[in-house]
């Protein structure tokens, strides 16, 4: 057997199986990255961005427990972490985003908050305090809804090898799945965690979602199937993560 045949044979053998709909689906955990979605204190903790404006940040609590859980999870069978960071520079008036961001917006309407709404260097653009990147995390600043406009994203996957993607974060409807179909387009395949994510809006938003990803983009499934099937993975060449302290 030659060296080709036996890295093919290598990868089957860590394929794992997940229970997701529509119809469960097979990854090599090695080839897998876990794709968590701006969980940042302005999207997800109490006295942040989304609380100021009046939105209930409880739910997302639950979302950032459960991504804590398959990001432990996923460390343990050798995935790659891509952490996404939302933020920018609030002065771009000429782009559309500066007309459409809700943040920006909100800014620019209440001025004592100008400068401290998921813009750089703040505490809401901080990621929220439970989670703790690892040494070989690679975290991916961005200005826009998906994770791959103006970034690097797609060179760091490629070069890895990467064919999978398990999205986790908020919010569901906007950045997780402006996220999810830039990376169809680029023929990855997207699983969507449905009880680690949270959308913006109204309840129905996050069926939306669900909807639209198996029907169009890709699979969802939930954390608990996500970490029974990891739990059953044998670490490939990417393993040995610090674990989360």
């Amino acid at each position: 057997m030659n060296d080709q045949s036996m890295q093919s044979f290598g990868d089957r053998a860590r394929k794992v199986r997940l229970d997701a709909r529509p119809e469960p689906i097979e990854f090599i955990p090695n080839q897998t990255a876990i794709v968590v979605v701006d969980l940042q204190n302005g999207y997800a903790s109490p006295g942040g961005y989304r609380e100021l404006i009046g939105q209930d940040v409880g739910p997302a609590r639950a979302a950032v427990a459960n991504a804590l859980r398959i990001l432990d999870a996923s460390r343990a069978a050798g995935l790659t972490v891509i952490m996404l960071q939302n933020g920018w520079d609030a002065e771009l008036k000429t782009a559309p985003n500066w007309h459409k961001s809700n943040p920006l917006k909100t800014m620019r309407a209440r001025p004592e908050l100008k400068g401290k709404i998921l813009t750089h260097g703040s505490w809401d653009y901080a990621f929220v305090d439970e989670l703790k990147p690892a040494p070989s995390d690679i975290i991916v600043p961005k200005a826009r809804y998906s994770g791959f406009c103006g970034t690097d994203l797609d060179n760091m996957l490629r070069s890895r090898a990467i064919r999978h993607l398990v999205f986790v974060g908020i919010a569901s409807n906007v950045c997780v799945e402006s996220t999810i179909r830039d990376a169809y387009f680029r023929e990855y395949f997207c699983l969507f965690v449905r009880d680690a994510t949270q959308a913006s809006g109204p309840a129905f938003m996050q069926d939306a979602v669900e909807f639209n990803v198996k029907t169009f983009l890709g699979w969802v499934t939930d954390t608990a199937s996500l970490c029974e099937a990891l739990s059953q993975a044998t670490p490939g060449p990417v393993a040995g993560r610090a674990p989360r302290s």
